[in-house]
């Protein structure tokens, strides 16, 4: 298991390649500047933004999972607004839970009889605090 965010768990195996790429976490602080005349500004520390992550999975039929399955999953976790802690390996990512507010498919190959044999999906979570 590489990972874990409530049902959905990151793995590869010999049957099954259900895991993500190009994973990228993003910390931000809030800062105000103020004006000061005939100085310059003074910047002041507020506090932080909530963190975000965003990751891509790509989903086939070929590696034991099927793609459409996989995108309502996603579909259904960004409709309910449901918060869940992300785990990497044996770290929890962050201190709070993680929303996901959308999603974004690509469905890139179709079969003739419509069935999705591969898709992507790009996911962007935000802390829930």
């Amino acid at each position: 298991m590489i990972g874990v965010w409530g049902d959905v768990v990151f793995t590869v195996s010999d049957k099954k390649i259900n895991t993500f790429d190009a994973f990228k976490r993003t910390e931000t602080a809030r800062w105000s500047k103020h004006d000061i005349h005939g100085q310059k500004s003074k910047a002041e520390y507020i506090g932080l933004e909530a963190g975000k992550v965003s990751f891509t999975m790509h989903f086939s039929a070929f590696h034991g999972v099927n793609p459409i399955v996989e995108l309502d999953k996603f579909i259904k976790y960004a409709r309910s607004g449901v918060a869940h802690t992300l785990i990497i390996g044996t770290k929890r990512v962050g201190v709070c839970k993680w929303y996901m507010p959308g999603t974004d498919q690509s469905w890139n190959h179709i079969d003739n009889r419509g069935n999705i044999l591969t898709a992507g999906l790009n996911i962007t979570m935000e802390e829930y605090v």
